[in-house]
């Protein structure tokens, strides 16, 4: 506990700047070892007395930062460089908290004032490739880690600079930055995971490698995470079905550890939306914004729509505005409800109110730096999905696109797969195949709704027939056939997602009905899944 000033018996004296370092100090300690509580406390105290120290503000914004409560880091940051302008270091992190809380145009106004100071720190340059990335430009977040890793005796920042470098498609480059990361730091998990992602494994040296450091971690710990998804990908490399699944369960379970799944709450947003969005809905609704640019991709993640995307984006006239916040963002800022969380009942019950040509202005103009100087545009984010009649009211000229997978291949792809922080229903069996039927049952509602407004699109029927699938997506889109589209994993385009590494290939067949590798494991998917008849 903190004792104030004073306290202990003695006369009160004046709380002084090296009392106030001290105890800044110390709040630096106990963030770093994690205890957010005495961090906080050591920050309230400092404020008490001295409300206008800027570095005190800026740790509550690190504290924000690490809790994943993005709104108290804004709020954190923005004291910082009200107090102090030229805080290089505040206005960087000022920018990733926009970013990361959907405010790209607030990001790149707060970016362009750090960038016109003076960077020396190489974690502040680290901070802004962070963003760059984030804004989806990583030629420029890649130059910032560049100077990062130049500006430091460590490899620390080798680690970043591989992220980018995977994006990029420079997975030779990539792989070397990481070697750099693991001399240096041999037990980094998370440069072992990136790169088990790389390529295929054809041996299993870097299994034993792994298994050697998994030993010494925490079960449940970040790190336990990261090794156990990377050998399970390395032993499914090297078909070694049993002991692959066996790791990416641990890692599932690892996970599942970290994160809360409210399934209940999910359950009840999903009836929100089924009962709240209907015929009725669209007929009252009104005319929507009609601005034809915007193409939505939705469905589930590792069910192919990053390959539909690329498909697309082939063509001269379209490009990827990668998986954006802003529809979803809009809703909540429209319906005047602030919550944490991305989507709730209450939010979906009072987007009825929302007039949806405020909706469609509002997401086009919150998306307006991110989507190119083509006639068209993707967003490719797959939650989408749960907004597509109020999409089709907000922008009756829009296209979207569900993309579909066999019901037991998108489980397990899913399952095997650690994502950033989304997808939590991923990380147990059931949890997830409870979703995937409820995900399916709303689509099936939206298409019986909407008709021929939303075009289906299998992920099988597209990697067995690339080049007719993709005809018919011109078709749906009214783009006139180009023949480059056929070669569409020859885009430089950067791609952010769980696919950076696969898309650049031809599309393959090699992943389809890859689950009955495991059907042993996933027969409690499968139950789930038969008795709802999608399967």
């Amino acid at each position: 506990m903190i004792r104030q000033p004073g306290a202990g018996g003695g006369p009160p004296r004046q709380f002084t700047i090296s009392d106030a370092q001290n105890f800044l100090k110390r709040g630096y300690a106990a963030l770093n070892r994690g205890d957010f509580k005495e961090a906080g406390a050591c920050c309230q105290l400092i404020l008490k007395y001295i409300p206008k120290m800027a570095e005190a503000h800026f740790l509550i914004g690190l504290l924000g930062i690490e809790s994943r409560d993005w709104g108290t880091a804004t709020r954190a940051f923005k004291n910082v460089v009200s107090l102090k302008e030229d805080h290089v270091a505040g206005w960087a992190q000022l920018a990733r908290a926009f970013v990361t809380s959907g405010q790209y145009s607030n990001a790149e106004s707060a970016l362009a004032r750090a960038e016109a100071l003076p960077v020396k720190d190489p974690l502040v340059m680290d901070v802004l490739g962070t963003v760059h990335s984030l804004l989806g430009d990583q030629p420029a977040a890649l130059d910032w880690y560049d100077k990062a890793s130049a500006a430091s005796d460590s490899a620390v920042y080798e680690l970043s600079r591989a992220k980018a470098l995977t994006f990029l498609g420079k997975l030779v480059e990539a792989d070397t930055a990481l070697v750099r990361v693991l001399e240096e730091k041999p037990e980094a998990s998370q440069a072992h995971w990136m790169k088990s992602r790389l390529k295929k494994a054809d041996s299993d040296s870097h299994v034993k490698e792994m298994q050697k450091l998994l030993q010494k971690v925490p079960e449940q710990s970040e790190a336990a995470s990261f090794f156990n998804y990377a050998i399970g990908k390395e032993y499914e490399d090297l078909e070694e079905w049993d002991a692959a699944f066996e790791y990416y369960a641990k890692g599932a379970n690892a996970r599942r550890s970290a994160v809360q799944f409210d399934e209940q709450a999910e359950v009840a947003m999903f009836d929100a939306l089924a009962s709240t969005f209907d015929a009725e809905y669209l007929n009252s609704a009104g005319a929507g914004h009609n601005d034809p640019s915007p193409i939505f991709i939705v469905g589930q993640p590792r069910t192919g729509t990053t390959l539909i995307e690329r498909i697309i984006t082939a063509h001269s006239d379209v490009s990827s505005a990668g998986e954006l916040q802003q529809f979803a963002m809009s809703i909540k800022r429209l319906s005047g409800i602030t919550s944490p969380k991305p989507m709730t009942a209450e939010i979906v019950e009072n987007a009825t109110s929302i007039d949806p040509a405020e909706l469609g202005k509002m997401y086009l103009h919150t998306t307006r730096t991110l989507r190119g100087d083509t006639p068209r545009f993707v967003d490719k984010m797959p939650v989408n999905y749960l907004y597509v009649p109020l999409i089709a009211a907000a922008l009756p000229n829009a296209k979207i696109i569900h993309v579909t997978r066999d019901p037991m291949d998108s489980c397990f792809s899913s399952f095997k797969q650690l994502f950033a922080d989304a997808y939590y229903h991923s990380y147990e069996l059931e949890e997830m195949a409870r979703h995937h039927v409820r995900y399916r049952k709303l689509m099936e509602r939206w298409q019986q709704l909407l008709g021929d407004r939303v075009l289906t699109v299998s992920y099988e029927k597209t990697v067995q027939e690339t080049e007719l699938s993709a005809q018919i997506i011109m078709g749906y889109l009214g783009l006139e056939w180009q023949d480059l589209i056929l070669n569409f994993f020859e885009q430089e385009a950067s791609v952010t997602t769980a696919s950076a590494a696969q898309v650049r290939e031809k599309a393959h067949t090699r992943s389809v009905g890859l689950w009955q590798r495991y059907a042993t494991q996933l027969e409690p998917v499968r139950k789930i899944l038969a008795k709802a008849d999608m399967i």
